[in-house]
């Protein structure tokens, strides 16, 4: 399927009231058709992997398109450079959340992003790093535990920061990396209340909730039930 034929059953997909009721949760593109994510991933499914369309997709400056183009890229084909240039483009929580769980977490340069972008101000680009962070601990093809435990003192470092869309990311890889192992369990619960300690408004937040999820019993017996497995 062409780019214009993609685009044309895009726009067919779509529902102006859903685009509408998007921007309640702060999905806020600048151009929308309003198709929601399942008919996404399955129009995905139908077109395979073809990293041309994504390119070409990823240039519309459409929500939906760009989506799309995160879920039929290829991932050993993605550079930095791509990877650098759709990260320079996220406005949105969702188009940050979207590409990296679908594409940046599967590609070669992933570990290196996240610890890279966590440094980086923008806010949807240090947002992804974290977002990276999480699936990394969380998601299919997961990081080894050296690498997960490599990612805490990062966190630790920008806990500090208290714009919304980033403290709720740091918080988000604190808590997959903590829920990984019984190891990382304890160190990611160290890591909390040494940011606990710290006193920060962010700080305060990101652990307390973090804090409250890794003591519950019922990560506890899951943690517990994979070790002894």
């Amino acid at each position: 399927m062409d780019i214009a034929a993609v685009l044309r059953e895009l726009e067919a997909l779509g529902d102006p009231s859903s685009a509408a009721g998007m921007a309640r949760f702060g999905i806020t593109p600048a151009h929308t058709f309003g198709v929601r994510l399942p008919a996404l991933r399955a129009l995905a499914r139908r077109l395979g992997r073809d990293h041309e369309l994504a390119l070409a997709l990823w240039e519309q400056d459409n929500r939906e398109a760009r989506i799309l183009a995160s879920m039929v890229a290829v991932p050993d084909r993605v550079t930095e450079a791509q990877m650098e240039a759709w990260a320079a483009a996220f406005d949105y929580w969702e188009i940050c959340d979207q590409v990296v769980m679908n594409l940046f977490r599967r590609t070669r340069f992933a570990v290196t992003k996240a610890h890279a972008w966590s440094e980086r101000d923008e806010t949807f680009v240090k947002r992804a790093g974290f977002v990276l962070m999480a699936q990394l601990a969380a998601g299919r093809g997961r990081a080894d535990e050296a690498t997960l435990r490599a990612f805490l003192p990062v966190i630790a470092r920008e806990a500090r920061d208290d714009r919304e869309m980033v403290k709720k990311a740091v918080n988000w890889a604190l808590r997959q990396i903590g829920k990984r192992t019984l190891a990382l369990h304890r160190a990611a619960i160290a890591t909390a209340e040494a940011i606990l300690a710290e006193g920060t408004a962010a700080g305060r937040w990101i652990a307390r909730d973090a804090l409250r999820e890794l003591r519950s019993e019922a990560v506890r017996a899951r943690l517990n039930e994979r070790a002894g497995s």
